[in-house]
């Protein structure tokens, strides 16, 4: 898995239970630029399906999914 520092952005979502997550994703992507990336940290596991499926219906690419520790780990092409 890619480190924060080779993404452009980094949205911490640790604690927060779906749907919080993916609105948070979704608020973040808007505010970015076609082919910038973006890193999503967050402890719900139901974000290993809710956020690849919002990216898959958006246009957007997961190009990673990982875990460390009790971290979920998303890193997420942003396509316009």
């Amino acid at each position: 898995m890619n480190t924060s520092a080779s993404h452009t952005a980094t949205l911490d979502t640790r604690g927060l239970l779906c749907p919080m997550p993916v609105i948070k994703t979704q608020n973040k992507i808007k505010t970015m630029e076609d082919g910038e990336t973006l890193l999503v940290i967050a402890t719900d596991p139901g974000v290993k399906q809710d956020i690849p499926t919002w990216c898959r219906i958006n246009g957007h690419e997961v190009l990673d999914i990982s875990e460390k520790k009790l971290d979920i780990l998303i890193s997420i092409k942003v396509e316009r």
